[in-house]
């Protein structure tokens, strides 16, 4: 192990920055000396393993990163697993504000700690941002500095058709023994991961050349309105019961943007009486891609009432950044945003994701985090699509794989189907979504994302009777339920269209949860935003979902019961708020 000396080249208000936040751990202070072994051998340096697979660090180095890029580095603090336990027990209690930050320094990092931290990065003029549960601390500098600090260089690779940055191999980070201790993860020290899928599959519906009225509230026939689907799931009979989301906040993750007056247009078809609110996190998109539309139509839809923040980023620079920090920064955002409001009820929809193969440990191990305190601490319940190249998330057509994060446990991970109805806008027939491919391009279009994680273990929840089946493996299995994700109705640059894709069946999931936790609320009871919550409501009722028996997702076959196209089933949201009110 290297350790500090001056033949190193260290500034001597380092070093001396250095001790004085070692003495903050050696008690007492008179123990605090250059000499002692318990000294030596924590201020050695330590590599900073960034768990980047072998075969991408070994790949062509194309050339240096130049130092005046700007990273933007992220630490995710360790947190006692106790800790989290005994927040996740803590009871509901509905109305109340939680005010979590009392317990700030007890789940994330003390004041010492943090003081260790600045001492080492503030001798060079790196300014630090600590989020309020104290779990996540956010650094920005330019590349040259991080590389002085960390005794490294950072090259670029070129790697499966595609280009990375990284640390140089044959000189990797290091940081002091002392800092380490307390880190999880590290992120936004290379850009490895590749980038989110997160763009809607939108078809245009044929321009008829009419001059369209005020409000163009007239969609292509044969496509799923709102109350289609709030008729076909139930949604409408928790409406007649006064739940339309009012006092209920749902949050959504985005990497692009949405134009405000395709936005306006749908709210006034649909009377909208909640509100609308953009939150830019590390900037603004720079894209329309579609995706942020359909998540705020699909939510709008169905809880009219209901506060939709809109937590967006520009997710069109992954050349120069890695996209997942930004993703992360927004799921910290919420976390910030709602320290007291975790008795309120709110959910989160994510629809985007990547292959678990692409992407790297820091990147998964930083959001699996976050989505833990989302649902254990802050009560929010975390639904991520699980997206929409059917077996084969990496778009390699046999390549068995599915999408991050919604293989993480504490994701709830929505799958999609195809919804046939009536005339009387009853559910006449649904199957598991996908489009028969044998091969070609993916495109988003293959079908509902599914199969076994390469990467987590099996939650106990799944690891029972219904959800077992002869291809377990012990690892997590996707999705956990489902919901509509094909010809579903939706306003885009100024005209109405046909979308499909999960990432239409996860904001469903976050509007019908969000309305079940009003209700729940309303009653004066406590809710639980585990995904356990699915399994438990399955268990004691049937008719709780919709069993999906048909279709398949090119690979696993929709089954009886619990299957990896279509999770538990769609949502017949009445029963199952009935179940979860007894």
């Amino acid at each position: 192990m290297r350790r500090f000396s001056g033949k190193r080249g260290m500034r001597p208000g380092q070093l001396v920055a250095a001790l004085i936040g070692l003495c903050l751990v050696m008690m007492p202070l008179a123990s605090c000396n250059t000499t002692t072994p318990t000294t030596t051998n924590v201020l050695k340096e330590v590599p900073l393993n960034l768990n980047i697979p072998g075969s991408a660090m070994s790949s062509p180095v194309t050339g240096p990163l130049p130092g005046s890029t700007v990273l933007h580095v992220r630490i995710t603090f360790k947190i006692d697993p106790a800790m989290m336990q005994k927040m996740q027990n803590q009871k509901v209690e509905p109305g109340k504000p939680s005010h979590l930050e009392q317990f700030a320094r007890q789940i994330g990092i003390d004041d010492g700690t943090y003081q260790k931290f600045k001492d080492f990065f503030n001798p060079q003029g790196i300014s630090l941002n600590l989020s309020k549960m104290r779990t996540h601390l956010s650094i920005e500098a330019k590349a040259s500095t991080f590389a002085k600090v960390l005794r490294t260089d950072f090259v670029r690779h070129s790697y499966q058709g595609r280009t990375f940055f990284a640390p140089d191999a044959k000189k990797p980070p290091v940081v002091p023994q002392f800092l380490l201790n307390y880190i999880d993860a590290v992120t936004g020290l290379d850009n490895y991961s590749v980038q989110p899928t997160h763009q809607a599959s939108f078809q245009p519906a044929a321009s008829t050349g009419a001059q369209k009225p005020a409000a163009d509230c007239s969609p292509q026939d044969q496509t799923l309105l709102p109350r289609d689907i709030a008729h076909a799931y139930g949604f409408d009979q928790l409406w007649n019961q006064g739940l339309h989301g009012e006092n209920t906040t749902i949050n959504l993750v985005e990497i692009d943007g949405s134009l405000k007056s395709d936005i306006q247009n749908y709210l006034s078809c649909i009377s909208f009486k909640g509100s609308v609110t953009p939150v830019n996190v590390d900037g603004h998109p720079q894209d329309t891609l579609g995706e942020s539309t359909l998540d705020i139509q699909m939510a709008a839809g169905l809880a009219r009432s209901a506060n939709i923040k809109v937590y967006q980023t520009d997710g069109s620079s992954n050349s120069v950044d890695d996209i997942w920090v930004n993703v992360n920064d927004e799921l910290q955002k919420i976390l910030d945003d709602n320290v007291n409001n975790a008795n309120a009820g709110g959910t989160v929809s994510v629809s985007l994701g990547a292959s678990e193969g692409e992407m790297s440990q820091q990147d998964m191990r930083a959001i699996d985090q976050s989505i833990q305190q989302l649902t254990k601490i802050e009560h929010m319940t975390v639904f991520v699509a699980s997206g929409d190249c059917g077996a084969f998330t990496s778009g390699r057509y046999g390549d068995l794989s599915v999408s991050f994060p919604a293989s993480d446990p504490w994701s709830t991970a929505v799958g999609g189907t195809i919804l046939q109805i009536d005339q009387g806008q009853n559910r006449a027939n649904e199957s598991a979504w996908s489009d028969g491919a044998s091969g070609g391009s993916c495109k988003n279009r293959w079908g509902t994302g599914g199969g076994l994680s390469s990467v987590f273990g099996v939650p106990s929840w799944q690891n029972q009777s219904g959800v077992k089946n002869s291809i377990s493996n012990g690892k997590r299995q996707v999705p956990d339920i489902s919901a509509a994700a094909y010809g579903l109705a939706v306003y885009y640059k100024g005209q109405w269209g046909s979308v499909g894709g999960t990432s239409a069946a996860a904001p469903i999931w976050a509007a019908g949860m969000a309305l079940v936790h009003q209700g729940l609320i309303k009653q004066g009871k406590s809710f639980n935003a585990s995904p356990q919550v699915f399994y438990d409501a399955a268990k004691r009722n049937g008719r709780a979902y919709y069993d999906i028996t048909q279709g398949n997702n090119l690979y696993y076959k929709a089954a009886q019961g619990w299957d990896y196209t279509t999770g538990l089933g769609t949502p017949n949201l009445a029963d199952l708020y009935r179940t979860l009110s007894q």
